[in-house]
């Protein structure tokens, strides 16, 4: 379309493969609708939300997310759970500070512990925002907890 010609109101644009969305985005983007709305009408409970999205987990999930649960709330008991895209999540004054992404949910290769841009883990002018998990050693467990930590501090 040349410079001087703007596209009119209907027009559209083919999309590739590469721009559609996934079914397994749509749905969490459909979770994540409900979810909003669950909460504007005041008809959440968070914990309960979260222990029932990990119950539905495959069972290396599961246990993953029963462990990271634990460790979120032993380190950072201030921290709301609640449902974020789906997936269990941890909130501070309604920002989402850090989430746990199943493998299943985007049938990936690795779950992902992510965090937001309010998790206070800025190093220098460039640091990781998220962690790939294939399981949970102890080691990995307490760098979770300091990570959980010093997000909210």
């Amino acid at each position: 379309m040349p410079a001087t010609q703007k596209a009119t109101k209907g027009t559209s644009t083919q999309n590739t493969s590469s721009e559609k969305w996934t079914d397994d985005e749509v749905a969490a983007m459909q979770e994540h609708a409900k979810e909003l709305k669950a909460t504007r009408a005041g008809k959440t409970d968070g914990e309960q939300d979260v222990l029932d999205k990990i119950a539905t987990m495959p069972d290396a999930d599961r246990a993953m997310a029963e462990r990271i649960h634990a460790i979120v709330k032993a380190n950072a008991p201030d921290l709301v759970p609640r449902t974020y895209y789906g997936m269990p999540a941890y909130s501070r004054d309604g920002k989402v500070i850090c989430f746990f992404q199943p493998a299943s949910k985007f049938k990936a290769r690795y779950s992902t512990l992510g965090f937001n841009d309010d998790a206070n883990l800025d190093e220098g002018s460039m640091w990781p925002t998220s962690w790939a998990l294939t399981k949970l050693t102890p080691a990995d467990e307490a760098r979770i907890g300091e990570l959980v930590k010093r997000s909210v501090s």
